[in-house]
Order: C-alpha cells, then sequence, then structure tokens
C-alpha cells in the first residue's frame, strides 16, 4: 500500500494532464485552521504498524468501531489475564469475548479453523512456541510500537508472532501439610508420600512436560536429553509419592495435591487465590519455589489470526499487551515480561511487583524447538511404560 504522500503525488499528476495544477507545486496547500489531516484508507487487516493506520489515535478509533475482541485459552488467573482484559475493556470500551479459557495452544488453532469466516473466530492467540511456528502461515505480520525491546530470539523477524511473557518450572507446596522442598530430590522423600502432582499428562499438557524436562535438567539429563526426567517420576511413582490426581483448588484445599509441580507463575496465582479468604488461609498456606540447579524456562508468543473477524482490535489489543501497563500487567501476574529487561533499564517497571517474584538461583535453560520435539518424542513413547 502506498503512503499518503505518494497518493497525493500522483492526483496531482493527474490534475496537471487536466490543465489544472493549481495548488499542485513545489508545496501543498495549506490546511485551514482545526481542519485535521484525513485518515490514511487502510485495511485493519493487511495493517503491519501502527503507522498504516496513521496513528495510534486512528488504531483505536478503528478498534472502537469494531467494537468487540475474540480471544481464546485465556484462564483468568494465568499469567494475569483477568485483570489485563478487564484493564483493555476499561480503557478502550471494547467488549472481549473470552472462550474456552481452559484450551490449550493447539485447541486454539483447531478454533480458528472450525470457526473462519465467523464472528466468533479468534482475533487473536496465546501460543506455546512450537505451535506458534507450526502455524505461522495463519498469521498476520504485525510490529507493536516497542517492537525493538523484544529480543530477536523471542520473536519471527517479519512479525508473524512475538514472545510475550515467561516463567520458570517450579514447585508449589502446602506448607501446613509437607515441609519445604528445595530441590526434585527432595520429593522423593517419605515426607511427601502421596503428595506431588503435575499439571496434566506430560504426553498432552506442555505444562507437565515441562515438569519432567525441568527434573531432567536437575537429575544430570540436558536439554538434550530428558530421559533423567522420565525416570525420576518413575522412581517418584515407585516410592508412591506421585499423585497421578491433577491438581485444583479443591484438590489443594482437601489436602489430596498438597504439592503442584508447575509454572512459577501460576503456582503464585494460587498462593494469591489462598490468601485472598480467611477460611482459605486456615487451610492451605501456598509457597512458591524454583527448585536449585538448572532452572527450566520458557516463553509465550502472541499472535494475530490473518482471518481474525476484528482486525483492528486485535491489533489495538498487541499494542495493549506490550505497552508498559500491559507488560506490567504480565509482571504483576507473576510472569517475566517479554520487556522486562528494557522496561527495568528505562525504569519503567514495576519494581514491588517485580520483588515478589520467585527468585531463581540457578541458571535458566530454554528448550529450543527441535530440543522440545525430541523431547516430546521420547516422553511421549517411553513415560506410560516407566511411570506405573
Amino acid at each position: 500500500m502506498g503512503t499518503p504522500g505518494r497518493r497525493i503525488t500522483g492526483l496531482c499528476a493527474g490534475v496537471v494532464m487536466l490543465g489544472l495544477a493549481a495548488g499542485c507545486g513545489g508545496s501543498p496547500p495549506v490546511p485551514k485552521i482545526g481542519e485535521q489531516k484525513p485518515a490514511p484508507k487502510v485495511k485493519a487487516a493487511k495493517a503491519t504498524s501502527v503507522k498504516d493506520f496513521g496513528g495510534m489515535d486512528r488504531l483505536v478509533e478503528a478498534a472502537k468501531k469494531e467494537g468487540r475482541l475474540n480471544v481464546i485459552g485465556l484462564p483468568p488467573d494465568w499469567a494475569g489475564y483477568g485483570a489485563i482484559i478487564k484493564a483493555f475493556e476499561e480503557k478502550y470500551k471494547i467488549e472481549v469475548n473470552s472462550a474456552q479459557p481452559d484450551a490449550s495452544s493447539q485447541d486454539e488453532i483447531n478454533a480458528a479453523h472450525r470457526h473462519k469466516g465467523g464472528r466468533n473466530a479468534p482475533d487473536v492467540f496465546d501460543l506455546d512456541l512450537n505451535v506458534a511456528v507450526a502455524n505461522q502461515k495463519m498469521f498476520a505480520p504485525y510490529q507493536v510500537r516497542t517492537w525493538h525491546d523484544i529480543p530477536d530470539q523471542a520473536k519471527d523477524p517479519k512479525g508473524a508472532w512475538y514472545g510475550d511473557y515467561s516463567g520458570h518450572m517450579s514447585i508449589g507446596y502446602n506448607a501446613r501439610k509437607v515441609p519445604a522442598p528445595r530441590s526434585f530430590a527432595d520429593l522423593l522423600k517419605p515426607a511427601y508420600r502421596g503428595a506431588v502432582a503435575l499439571n496434566g499428562d506430560p504426553t498432552r499438557t506442555k505444562s507437565a512436560f515441562s515438569g519432567v524436562a525441568a527434573a531432567a535438567l536437575a537429575g544430570g539429563g540436558s536439554a538434550e536429553d530428558v530421559s533423567a526426567g522420565v525416570r525420576y517420576f518413575g522412581q517418584l511413582a515407585r516410592a508412591g509419592n506421585l499423585t497421578r490426581t491433577e491438581p485444583t483448588t479443591s484438590t489443594i484445599e482437601s489436602g489430596r495435591t498438597p504439592v503442584v509441580i508447575d509454572w512459577d507463575y501460576r503456582n503464585a496465582a494460587r498462593a494469591d487465590r489462598f490468601r485472598k479468604r480467611d477460611e482459605d488461609r486456615k487451610k492451605v498456606d501456598w509457597k512458591v519455589v524454583v527448585p536449585t540447579g538448572p532452572a527450566l524456562s520458557s516463553f509465550y508468543a502472541q499472535a494475530i489470526n490473518r482471518a481474525a473477524p476484528h482486525p483492528a482490535a486485535a491489533r489495538l489489543w498487541q499494542e495493549f499487551l506490550y505497552s508498559d501497563e500491559g507488560q506490567n500487567l504480565f509482571l504483576r501476574g507473576h510472569t517475566r515480561p517479554i520487556r522486562a529487561e528494557a522496561m527495568e533499564r528505562d525504569g519503567k517497571v514495576d519494581r514491588a511487583a517485580y520483588k515478589r517474584l520467585p527468585p531463581v538461583s540457578g541458571t535458566p535453560v530454554t528448550l529450543t524447538i527441535p530440543q522440545m520435539d525430541r523431547a516430546r518424542a521420547y516422553v511421549a513413547a517411553n513415560w506410560h511404560k516407566t511411570v506405573r
């Protein structure tokens, strides 16, 4: 699409051909006081940055006309999304329709295919990295205003997807029920009999798989070889310490899952929930620790549906998420926002929220997509015959 300046040049050339060249010389006519520069004629679905709208105000205007945003796979207690959605709705007076909060990354993609062309199709995605890379042809390239703050290794160069927040694998535990663990090895002790839960099946969900990968790193394995993690959970099961009950608020309250291996922001959200009510505090004192040794880290990625029914609102959502306000909301949701380093450098980070993050003593390790693919294949082939 041409720029506004090029459109004016083309128009003047046509006027000159008609012999009406007045006003088309070297200087454009001076606009009258109070006149606004006309908005560029851009299709929101083709916009690759806010410049294509003629500025942030124009983007907001276009998004408000659409009046709605469809999101998917965003539980309110995941990464602070409950507060983020509320803040976006209040700031821009745009309704956010949140579908399938517990959907997996692949569920999000499946929903986009299923609802393609309809008003209920997802406008935006929050995806596991390997799902984002595998499906990037479905995404509309867009670079937010703070694009330069996103590390190169955490974004597609053309803007098809870009990291939004990260976390570390952690151990959450009810201090009223079990002693404080400091390592994966601690969980093999008799004090944790029947107590340790993964958040899901590691052959199906990223959270549980990442628990296995984190245990592998702690047990002498590597990003290239997660077999030590599968063996560890086999030991945990034989010791009688692993429960197959998937953790929920009720299973934690009842004492059925007093230890949960999950992302630190998920465990920290649980701690917040139990602190809010007096009756909960009497039963649960939920603590979070990132185990000693190498710390498994991972980030999720944002993307815009190429077939988004509300393309302007989708782009405004991204601008909000990557603004200082949006990134600090991620931080208050106990994640590590992707722009944290730049915001800390510029004095824009919420220091109080930053200090509340669980400390990390070991070196963070992030699996590459090939490493993750190999590790998942190994877990799928060996989990059920090893962990019984």
